[in-house]
Protein backbone atom coordinates (compact mmCIF):
# COMPACT_ATOMS: atom_id res chain seq x y z
CA UNK A 1 0.00 0.00 0.00
CA UNK A 2 1.52 2.93 -1.37
CA UNK A 3 1.63 6.02 0.47
CA UNK A 4 0.55 9.35 -1.07
CA UNK A 5 3.11 12.07 -1.98
CA UNK A 6 2.23 15.88 -1.80
CA UNK A 7 4.12 18.65 -2.93
CA UNK A 8 3.68 22.54 -3.69
CA UNK A 9 4.00 23.80 -0.45
CA UNK A 10 6.21 27.02 0.46
CA UNK A 11 6.52 30.43 2.02
CA UNK A 12 4.18 32.97 0.86
CA UNK A 13 3.06 36.16 2.31
CA UNK A 14 -0.49 36.79 3.22
CA UNK A 15 -3.18 37.43 0.94
CA UNK A 16 -1.00 34.99 -1.38
CA UNK A 17 -1.86 31.97 -3.40
CA UNK A 18 -0.65 28.53 -3.31
CA UNK A 19 -1.49 25.33 -4.99
CA UNK A 20 -1.06 21.75 -3.25
CA UNK A 21 -0.81 18.47 -5.70
CA UNK A 22 -1.11 15.08 -4.29
CA UNK A 23 0.05 12.25 -6.04
CA UNK A 24 -1.95 8.25 -5.75
CA UNK A 25 -3.13 5.83 -8.12
CA UNK A 26 -5.49 5.61 -10.17
CA UNK A 27 -7.57 2.54 -8.76
CA UNK A 28 -7.15 4.72 -5.55
CA UNK A 29 -8.40 7.85 -6.80
CA UNK A 30 -11.15 6.13 -8.14
CA UNK A 31 -12.50 3.65 -5.02
CA UNK A 32 -12.45 6.93 -2.70
CA UNK A 33 -13.47 9.92 -1.81
CA UNK A 34 -10.59 12.17 -1.44
CA UNK A 35 -9.32 15.37 0.85
CA UNK A 36 -7.08 17.53 2.06
CA UNK A 37 -6.12 17.54 5.83
CA UNK A 38 -3.84 20.14 8.23
CA UNK A 39 -1.81 19.97 10.80
CA UNK A 40 -0.45 22.67 13.39
CA UNK A 41 1.84 21.53 15.94
CA UNK A 42 0.29 20.79 19.54
CA UNK A 43 -3.16 19.92 17.51
CA UNK A 44 -4.94 17.46 16.18
CA UNK A 45 -5.18 17.12 12.37
CA UNK A 46 -8.12 18.24 10.69
CA UNK A 47 -10.07 18.20 7.19
CA UNK A 48 -9.93 21.06 4.76
CA UNK A 49 -11.56 20.05 2.05
CA UNK A 50 -13.11 16.74 0.57
CA UNK A 51 -14.26 15.28 -2.90
CA UNK A 52 -15.98 12.41 -3.50
CA UNK A 53 -15.47 10.16 -6.41
CA UNK A 54 -18.42 12.16 -7.78
CA UNK A 55 -16.93 15.16 -7.42
CA UNK A 56 -18.92 16.88 -4.69
CA UNK A 57 -16.95 18.93 -2.82
CA UNK A 58 -16.72 20.17 0.94
CA UNK A 59 -14.84 22.60 2.94
CA UNK A 60 -14.44 23.48 6.43
CA UNK A 61 -16.26 27.02 7.11
CA UNK A 62 -12.47 28.57 7.69
CA UNK A 63 -11.75 28.18 4.09
CA UNK A 64 -14.48 28.12 2.34
CA UNK A 65 -14.70 30.71 -0.28
CA UNK A 66 -10.67 30.71 -0.36
CA UNK A 67 -9.58 27.23 -1.42
CA UNK A 68 -10.89 25.06 -4.10
CA UNK A 69 -10.60 21.06 -4.02
CA UNK A 70 -10.18 19.38 -7.40
CA UNK A 71 -9.18 15.89 -8.28
CA UNK A 72 -7.98 14.13 -12.14
CA UNK A 73 -8.18 10.59 -12.22
CA UNK A 74 -6.32 10.36 -15.44
CA UNK A 75 -3.63 12.29 -14.02
CA UNK A 76 -4.09 10.09 -10.40
CA UNK A 77 -3.89 13.76 -9.00
CA UNK A 78 -5.76 15.83 -5.98
CA UNK A 79 -4.88 19.12 -5.75
CA UNK A 80 -6.06 22.12 -3.48
CA UNK A 81 -6.13 25.90 -4.65
CA UNK A 82 -5.38 28.07 -1.97
CA UNK A 83 -6.45 31.39 -2.39
CA UNK A 84 -6.18 34.89 0.38
CA UNK A 85 -3.82 32.84 1.98
CA UNK A 86 -3.44 34.38 6.15
CA UNK A 87 -1.10 33.06 8.96
CA UNK A 88 -3.57 31.20 10.20
CA UNK A 89 -3.58 28.87 7.07
CA UNK A 90 0.44 27.61 8.06
CA UNK A 91 0.65 24.16 8.82
CA UNK A 92 1.37 20.62 7.34
CA UNK A 93 -1.26 19.61 4.40
CA UNK A 94 -1.78 16.16 3.67
CA UNK A 95 -4.15 13.90 1.46
CA UNK A 96 -5.73 11.20 2.45
CA UNK A 97 -8.92 9.59 1.43
CA UNK A 98 -12.09 10.15 3.49
CA UNK A 99 -12.06 9.31 5.92
CA UNK A 100 -8.56 8.46 5.95
CA UNK A 101 -6.28 5.03 5.91
CA UNK A 102 -3.38 5.16 8.75
CA UNK A 103 -1.18 3.27 6.58
CA UNK A 104 -1.52 6.11 3.81
CA UNK A 105 -0.21 8.90 5.55
CA UNK A 106 2.69 10.82 3.68
CA UNK A 107 5.03 13.19 4.73
CA UNK A 108 2.70 16.13 3.96
CA UNK A 109 4.10 19.48 2.15
CA UNK A 110 4.55 22.65 4.41
CA UNK A 111 2.74 25.66 3.87
CA UNK A 112 3.78 29.06 5.38
CA UNK A 113 2.17 32.33 5.21
CA UNK A 114 3.83 35.41 6.57
CA UNK A 115 2.01 38.41 7.80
Amino acid sequence: QAQLVESGGGLVQAGGSLTLSCAASRDFMARYNMAWYRQVPGKQRSLVASISTRGITTYAHSVKGRFTISRDTGKASVYLQMNSLTPEDTAVYYCNANPPQSVRWGQGTQVTVSS
